[in-house]
């Protein structure tokens, strides 16, 4: 009895299964794109890794500052060490000029910012939503956006004299047109056909932008409130020069006439700080409001 030969059977595989391919056949196929690369898994980096290496920049310049003073290379009379701002510290603190000094401050940017915010964000959303609030408003906004704020300081001046009322406006205008820029610019990304669907199931206009328009457009929204934050602590700086009383720039106009340096150096750590704090919160809101970020940032 003879025996019927083997069926012919698929290229690479014999009786002891499929056989394995040539390091140089596979490599080939992978170049032609004929077969997929292996995924490379990204190595989180701990929190606290993240948070230490942020933090270097600002120590090393911390630390060089207190080399030069140390060695005399940074004399008193350009810029205080950072033993003699500390000591300011406890001094301004103790005597409460400090505390008031930071209350007042915080108080003008918080509500110019507060102004500006909501000025940018009804502006933004009536221009991206709507072909009228578009041809209306767009132009004259662009026009106002390329005039430096701070040639309005004299202006404001004039109309509402030395008053909080010039500083807060000040820190508003300052503040509205990132907000404006980024809000319109978010709206418009927005999916029209989710509009329009969302319309076409009777959604009310309030409701629409509520619920639809401004989650769609969150990401520029926070970018706007990044760039409008950091605007209110420059415009800060400049609306104190007005004739200020009180506030952090009060203490630098006084500091300048005694030249004081620790104190000078304190005030511009302070506007420092304040900035960062505010990049601070706007990065704790991103956090919060889009965790899907999460999951594709490497730390």
């Amino acid at each position: 009895m003879t025996t019927a030969p083997a069926a012919p059977g698929r290229a690479g595989v014999g009786p002891a299964g499929p056989a394995r391919a040539h390091p140089d056949a596979t490599g080939a196929a992978r170049a032609a794109g004929l077969v997929e690369p292996p995924v490379r898994r990204r190595r989180e980096r701990p929190r606290w890794a993240a948070t230490t290496l942020r933090a270097l920049g600002p120590v090393a310049l911390l630390l060089a500052w207190y080399a030069a003073s140390a060695t005399g290379l940074l004399r008193p009379s350009l810029l205080a060490s950072p033993g003699q701002v500390l000591g300011a510290v406890g001094e301004l603190w103790g005597n409460g000029q400090l505390p008031d000094a930071l209350t007042t401050s915080l108080t003008r940017s918080a509500l110019g910012l507060a102004c500006g915010l909501a000025a940018g964000l009804v502006l933004g959303v009536t221009t991206g939503l709507t072909r009228l609030g578009d041809e209306l408003v767009d132009s004259t906004v662009q026009v106002l956006r390329t005039v430096p704020f701070l040639a309005l300081v004299p202006l404001f001046m004039v109309w509402f004299g030395i008053t909080e009322s010039a500083k807060i406006i000040l820190i508003a205008v300052a503040t509205t047109f990132p907000m404006y820029v980024n809000a319109a610019s978010g709206v418009r990304t927005v999916d029209p056909k989710t509009v329009e669907a969302m319309r076409s199931f009777g959604m009310g206009r309030w409701r629409l932008v509520r619920e639809v328009v401004l989650p769609g457009a969150l990401p520029a929204l926070l970018v706007g409130l990044r760039l409008s934050m950091t605007l209110s602590v420059i415009a800060l700086i400049a609306a104190e020069e007005i004739n200020s009383t009180a506030g952090i720039g009060y203490l630098m106009t006084q500091a300048q006439n005694y030249a004081r340096t620790d104190i000078l150096a304190l005030c511009i750590i302070i506007y420092g700080l304040l900035g960062l704090a505010a990049d601070a919160a706007v990065r704790a809101l991103e956090w919060l409001l889009m965790p899907w970020r999460r999951a594709g940032r490497t730390r």
